[in-house]
């Protein structure tokens, strides 16, 4: 069998998002790479070295004349990897809509030929890759699976915002779909991660460990979500509960708070829906998004509390949420349950203004039907949402219309001296 040297390699990275760029950007410092999105507003963007995600910088998208991008199919015909890197998001139903992940297979099979590799980083549910794609590329492609082509998964541990926990310095697991296959895809990214690999026995266990990893984490804080649930009852500071319970030295330092984004609000649905097609019901898995789903509805209503408590609950109230993105420093908006709170508190008649420096304006007003704010004015309510670093130095006392405007700080981003309420 023919089976491509990495050394010569010409990778495809398909879809451009927050996991192929910065893949593409890496691989191109060793290979030659030619970045593909059916997205050609994002495809002209990154030519001129524009990238909306801020994950990459214009030099470093330049400097690599190995580098190119693309959404024309024809231009990655005679690459000999193909990596796609397109989003996995759920449907209306909580359900896989695995849309993306099998157009992207529908593609890369009417270019594939003897000897290419397809290595798949979209996060998926155990078997996905093996049950799902490699049919789609067998059929397009006219090729048999392990004898004119092959594959390998080794799931994307980007963390979007984050500068320290870059691509090179996270370890990558990997697995190919024979021996021989896992050897050179372990050895493709040996090549450019810098913190090593961690090779796997089956495409399906590497699967597998990326669908517990954020299942783990959004289980442990629906744990600390159920807490401030019990606490506000309680009328005790959950925040202050977990300080002094993180004293103990194995004490796990989960913080409550919004779930959203591309994984840990998305991901466990995938593992439930693969067990269930199994016949098991995963009640922890599931009991978990339960309570973290309902999280946006809690941090609504309690703001209603604190106005009423704080007799500043009038008709028309002027309400400021700090923040719409689903994480700190970051303008990606996927999956965010704070556009939830801002409608809820809409609907019961409050004027409610939205500011966020990161967000795309655009995008929002596309997507969510919520205007940015451009202005601050003096509001009756504060509720931050996101701990962008922006909204750790704002005079809050300027923009509180009086001295019993209420702070709701969700993030514990603020002295708890200024505020009236953490989560």
């Amino acid at each position: 069998m023919s089976i491509p040297i990495v050394s010569n390699s010409s990778i495809a990275i398909i879809g451009l998002g927050y996991v192929g760029l910065p893949l593409a950007v890496e691989f191109s410092k060793k290979y030659s790479v030619i970045g593909f999105d059916i997205n050609t507003d994002r495809v002209l963007a990154l030519q001129k070295g524009e990238d909306e995600t801020l994950q990459t910088t214009a030099s470093e998208i330049k400097e690599h004349p190995h580098l190119q991008f693309t959404s024309t199919l024809a231009t990655i015909k005679d690459c000999t990897i193909y990596i796609v890197t397109v989003p996995t998001p759920v449907d209306a139903l909580k359900n896989p809509d695995l849309k993306p992940l099998l157009n992207a297979s529908e593609m890369v099979g009417s270019v594939l030929k003897k000897g290419d590799i397809v290595i798949y980083e979209s996060t998926v549910y155990p078997g996905c890759t093996e049950e799902d794609c490699v049919p789609v590329l067998e059929k397009v492609s006219g090729l048999q699976y392990n004898n004119d082509f092959y594959c390998g998964y080794s799931p994307e541990r980007i963390n979007p915002g984050d500068k320290i926990h870059a691509l090179t310095s996270i370890k990558k697991v990997t697995s190919g779909s024979t021996t021989k296959i896992a050897e050179v895809v372990n050895a493709l990214y040996a090549s450019i991660i810098t913190a090593g690999t961690h090779k796997v026995s089956s495409i399906k266990v590497a699967e597998a460990s990326k669908s517990i990893e954020n299942a783990q984490r959004d289980i442990n804080i629906s744990f600390v979500n159920e807490l401030a649930l019990i606490f506000d009852k309680m009328e005790i500071d959950t925040q202050e509960v977990l300080e002094a319970a993180a004293t103990k030295w194995n004490f796990l330092p989960f913080k409550p708070g919004l779930v959203g984004g591309h994984c840990i609000g998305v991901d466990p649905y995938y593992l439930a829906y693969k067990a269930k097609q199994l016949g098991h019901n995963p009640q922890v898995i599931l009991s978990g998004r339960e309570v973290n789903d309902q999280m946006s509805s809690f941090v609504a209503n309690k703001m209603v509390r604190l106005l009423q408590k704080n007799k500043v609950d009038k008709p028309g109230a002027k309400l400021l949420v700090l923040g719409v993105t689903f994480k700190e420093n970051c303008p990606d908006t996927r999956n965010s349950k704070v556009f939830e709170i801002v409608h809820q508190l809409k609907s019961l008649g409050y004027y409610v203004s939205t500011f966020d420096p990161f967000a795309n304006a655009l995008e929002v007003q596309s997507k969510y039907q919520i205007e940015l704010a451009t202005q601050l004015e003096k509001y009756d309510g504060i509720l931050i949402t996101v701990a962008h670093d922006f909204f750790k130095s704002f005079d809050y006392s300027s923009l509180m219309n009086t001295p019993e405007s209420v702070i709701f700080d969700t993030k514990s981003i603020l002295d708890k001296k200024i505020v009236t309420a953490r989560l």
